[in-house]
């Protein structure tokens, strides 16, 4: 497995227990703010960990198909998925 791959992985098991420690927050009926910002922290860390994996298909199978004059398909899929991430 790659550095990013590892990275994301690191990261989607971080924001794992964050969101188990989050439920626990809610359901003891902690302070609103406090489960606010912890949704928040762990929103940051599956961000961080979809731009990890991205950058790494764009590196090895976006570039593979392009190499091999078919990159068009993995493009239109990248540019789908940008898309998702900017319609807010």
């Amino acid at each position: 497995m790659n550095q990013d791959k590892n990275k994301a992985l690191m990261a989607l098991k971080t924001s794992k227990g964050q969101i188990e420690g989050i439920i626990k927050m809610a359901e003891d009926e902690r302070y609103c703010v406090d489960i606010s910002n912890q949704i928040i922290a762990a929103q940051a860390l599956l961000k961080k960990a979809n731009m990890l994996i991205l950058k790494q298909h764009m590196h090895h199978c976006v570039k593979d198909a392009i190499n091999k004059n078919n990159g068009e398909e993995k493009i239109d899929e990248i540019i789908d998925i940008l898309s998702k991430i900017t319609d807010k």
